[in-house]
């Protein structure tokens, strides 16, 4: 029989029950515009402001420093557009591995002659080097840095402090994307040396459409959109409330029982890797696997194979979802651009899968037994 097994989390999350319960009410009553100021308006300005103070408290942020948005794109190019025309810095520094959202906003930067771009280099396993890094910040002027948390493709966790002291160390803007580790670890935004991070909801069983970035209130940029005075005139348009109250709820619930939600996602992601090494020949891992990793990804290297154009596929027509890299650019032809960075086997098949809290033991079995149908296995 064939079940339904997502294992794609790092492209998104299935909202979780009590997030649409709060977000319900808002969606049935609260209509009015938070920017009028009458009683209907003034109920969902409260639901914002509300909404505001809680993510703050829960990254020991003050609420002034919390700008909603639509996502993490919005949230990357708003920071990106800041420090470079706000700021005006003119040399940026990041890697070649960076999620679309960053990497291609500062290479449109350098194509137009607005920056110097400098990508730092990568150890073999993906991991930035840091000395490489340092050895950027002092041969150039005053840099924006923007390296992402946690690679979305294969899970390599960023050292967050160590960048954020050396960027302090050389008067840098620090913008790390951390998208894929917001809900999933605490931060403490007093304590990190950053400028600018972001977060997208969905990304922690929380709605699509909305997020936000963080901005040090010792920096002061102009808004990225125009057109109102909506978010402390800077971001233009009427705000997305059912959003913001469902963007706060995900984090809060993603935020109780971290170490538990750790230690069974991460359970799960060491049990498939001992499970595909016991089972298919000359299976490997792409990234920092078993070492500073993200708990919720496994990017898997197959074997070559004749099946390998139709790896997806297959697994797909089994029920079982899940992502060739990253699933912006699933489903075209170009080759992950992340695992070109790292210098993997363009020949050999990769899979991403990408667990939740939601994820199940028995889910894990039956995506293993899918792809045992299509590997050789040990006798």
């Amino acid at each position: 029989m064939i079940k339904q097994v997502y294992l794609d989390n790092a492209a998104t999350t299935p909202m979780a029950p009590e997030v649409v319960e709060v977000m319900l009410p808002v969606l049935r009553n609260q209509f009015g515009n938070p920017s009028s100021t009458h009683s209907f308006g003034r109920k969902t300005r409260a639901l914002i402001e509300v909404s505001r103070r809680n993510i703050a408290r829960m990254l020991n942020s003050a609420p002034g420093e919390i700008f909603f948005t639509s996502g993490g794109t919005e949230a990357d190019n708003m920071a990106i557009k800041g420090a470079i025309e706000s700021i005006g810095i003119k040399h940026a520094i990041t890697s070649a591995i960076e999620h679309h959202a960053v990497g291609h906003t500062l290479e449109n930067y350098e194509k137009d002659n607005k920056i110097k771009l400098s990508h730092v280099k990568l150890k073999p396993d993906g991991h930035v080097d840091l000395q490489d890094l340092e050895r950027l910040l002092q041969e150039n002027e005053r840099s924006f840095v923007s390296l992402m948390h946690a690679n979305n493709e294969i899970g390599n966790l960023l050292k967050l402090k160590e960048v954020g002291e050396l960027c302090e160390k050389y008067d840098a803007v620090f913008h790390s994307d951390t998208v894929q580790t917001m809900g999933h670890y605490p931060m403490d935004l007093e304590e990190l040396k950053v400028h600018f991070i972001t977060a997208a909801a969905h990304k922690f069983h929380g709605p699509k459409g909305v997020g936000f970035l963080y901005i040090d209130s010792k920096l002061k940029i102009d808004p990225l959109i125009y057109g109102g005075s909506q978010e402390r005139n800077m971001r233009g348009g009427t705000e997305n409330v059912y959003g913001i109250v469902g963007i706060a709820k995900a984090l809060e619930m993603a935020l109780t029982d971290t170490d538990e939600h750790h230690q069974h996602v991460l359970g799960l992601k060491t049990y498939m890797i001992e499970q595909l090494r016991a089972n298919v020949h000359d299976v490997s891992f792409n990234g920092d696997y078993d070492g500073q990793s993200l708990y919720t990804v496994l990017n898997v290297c197959f074997p070559e194979s004749d099946k390998s154009e139709m790896l997806l596929f297959n697994l797909d027509i089994a029920g079982v979802g899940c992502s060739g890299g990253s699933a912006c650019t699933s489903g075209s032809n170009k080759g992950s651009h992340v695992l070109n960075g790292i210098g993997a086997d363009v020949l050999r098949p990769a899979v991403r899968f990408s667990f939740s809290r939601y994820t199940t033991k028995d889910e894990i079995d039956y995506a293993l037994e899918q792809v045992y149908k299509l590997f050789p296995v040990h006798a």
